[in-house]
């Protein structure tokens, strides 16, 4: 998992956000709004691929979750991974209740995985545009492989789906963006 600010410094993102949820647990105002700048272009970044053409509402949602939930999270280092659950979940639930899918034709991904979000996390347009035309189940399965360097096993219990299906998914997604992708 790429998280914005990873590396830099030497600062791990997991330490500093755990003392921010820790504050925010307690009911520190400060802190839960410290925590939710600093996760919005994550969150954001998250939520582009999956809902392209609601990403504001779906991270708005994402956002409202994690305010919502973060009292109930047991272990703040493992904020990130709960935050991505948390967005995943949000970006599919409103990509499925807003979207009209147009999926591409099934059947270039070798080139996605190079043209991974560059230093401002944006993902190039023709890339996104690729990914807009995926049905949600393939855009969700192919960017937290692809983007966000997820195992298969990780993907399925993201997404509470079975290895299999992530894998028969999976095929099918990087088929259809590598047609997609020639045109």
């Amino acid at each position: 998992m790429r998280v914005q600010g990873e590396g830099e410094g030497g600062a791990d993102p997991w330490e500093a956000a755990a003392a921010l949820v820790r504050a925010a647990q307690s009911g520190d105002a400060l802190a839960m709004d410290e925590l939710l700048t600093l996760v919005t272009p994550y969150v954001t970044r998250l939520c582009g691929p999956i809902a392209p053409v609601d990403t504001a509402d779906a991270v708005q949602e994402a956002l409202v979750a994690v305010f919502k939930g973060v009292r109930g999270l047991r272990d703040p280092l493992a904020f990130y991974g709960w935050v991505r659950t948390v967005t995943v979940r949000e970006a599919v639930r409103v990509a499925r209740r807003t979207a009209v899918e147009k999926p591409a034709d099934p059947d270039d991904l070798a080139r996605l995985g190079e043209l991974r979000a560059g230093s401002d996390g944006e993902l190039p347009t023709d890339v996104r545009d690729v990914l807009a035309r995926l049905p949600v189940r393939d855009r969700a399965v192919l960017v937290l492989r692809e983007l966000e360097d997820l195992d298969e096993r990780a993907v399925a219990d993201l997404l509470g789906i079975a290895p299999g299906t992530v894998k028969s998914r999976l095929h099918r997604a990087r088929a259809s963006f590598r047609k997609a992708w020639s045109r």
